[in-house]
């Protein structure tokens, strides 16, 4: 077989890689609602999930069936101004859309202005003008049979107002049955912040996808399939090695993948096949990555009680009691529970029976270990 050009594997945010493993099932759902017509419940989504579970590269694919079908499609990640973006992205100028707008226009940093036919003074005014544009739009591209496709990365730390403003046009176009589709996508502390708020109820109705580790036996089938794919064979215990490193987490299987491809590639040019050699020193430059990537960013989003905790775990091998933990801390059960709860919310720790819990996120445990004194400076600076 003919090796091919350029690494297969993608580790990086946004990136769609060559297996989307595990995420059939809310592939075909956002496939089939798009197909169902206008109200079909998979067109309102939202989807949440630790980082590193493939949140963003699943957005990147629900983009390219929607483009695949003819739809106007809009990417956005969530920070202050969301909807201004939004209606400027949709009012932008002459072309398919059917409309003009001065381009020295920009609304994005002002309270109030003007959009050619669209005018609001206040942030209370956007709903009406978000909805006018999405109007605008779909009155064009649903003349051909299409639709329009929003997408909203980060979702988490949107506005109040802009998602007051986003979740009433959302409402708006359900309402006239029209040939839209929204996917909010997010940590998990994303559905608690928005389904909870009166004014953002309308999230209550959209269609919850909660993204998860995938099993190994399908991380083992991914990694044989890509490696033939690109001219390479990985199989045995290399495989398994390469496997089990992972613990099925999307964004690990990336690193992984593609450190391994990568040694592979430089160190046997005419050879096809993974050696251990290449799978483990794969997997040490996959974790050395996967600090800077996902656990630092990790534990920047922690207030410092949060990251007290975590270090109070990382001293077990194994999963912790959370009494010892409330020990540990200098704190009482009830003290140690909330934090406890947060951290179960954000799924960095989950639940492992009565009274125990452990890391959700590989390797997590490790690396406050290598950096404990480092983050407790962060906690405490004066120390």
């Amino acid at each position: 077989m003919v090796r091919t050009n350029g690494n297969p594997f993608k580790p990086s945010a946004g990136h769609t890689p060559p297996l989307l493993i595990g995420r059939d099932e809310v592939i075909d759902d956002f496939t089939e609602g798009l197909g169902d017509g206008p109200g079909a419940p998979s067109r309102l989504m939202r989807i949440t999930g630790a980082r590193g579970v493939g949140k963003t590269v699943l957005l990147s694919e629900f983009t390219r069936i929607a483009d695949g079908r003819g739809w106007k499609t809009i990417r956005e990640s969530a920070s202050k101004g969301l909807a201004a973006r939004l209606v400027t992205r949709l009012h932008s100028g002459k072309g398919s859309f059917g409309f003009t707008i001065n381009p020295s226009v920009n609304i994005a940093n002002v309270a109030g202005g003007s959009l050619g036919e669209f005018h609001y003074e206040s942030p209370q005014q956007m709903p009406l003008t978000l909805s006018d544009a999405l109007r605008n739009v779909l009155d064009d591209v649903e003349k051909h049979g299409h639709g329009l496709l929003i997408t909203i990365d980060e979702a988490q730390a949107t506005d109040k107002d802009d998602m007051i403003a986003i979740a009433t046009a959302a409402q708006d176009m359900n309402t006239e049955n029209r040939n839209f589709a929204f996917v909010f996508a997010g940590l998990p502390s994303m559905s608690s912040k928005w389904l909870n708020d009166d004014a953002t109820t309308f999230m209550r109705r959209a269609e919850p996808h909660t993204l998860a580790d995938v099993s190994l036996d399908d991380v083992a089938e991914a990694f044989e399939d890509t490696f033939s794919e690109s001219g390479m064979t990985i199989a045995g215990q290399a495989l398994s090695t390469a496997t089990e490193a992972t613990y099925g987490y999307p964004f690990m299987v990336q690193l992984v993948g593609y450190h391994i491809w990568r040694l592979a590639s430089r160190r046997h040019p005419l050879d096809p096949v993974i050696s251990m050699e290449d799978a483990e020193q794969g997997i040490a430059k996959a974790l050395s990555r996967l600090g800077d990537m996902v656990h630092g960013p990790e534990l920047d989003s922690l207030s410092p009680v949060d990251k007290t905790y975590l270090l109070a775990m990382a001293q077990d091998d194994g999963p912790s009691s959370t009494s010892v933990i409330a020990n540990r801390m200098g704190k009482d059960l009830g003290y140690a529970s909330t934090y406890r709860a947060r951290l179960l919310e954000a799924q960095v720790i989950e639940d492992k029976g009565y009274g125990l819990v452990d890391f959700a996120i590989p390797y997590l445990r490790e690396y406050l270990r290598e950096h404990a004194a480092y983050i407790r400076m962060s906690i405490d600076p004066g120390n």
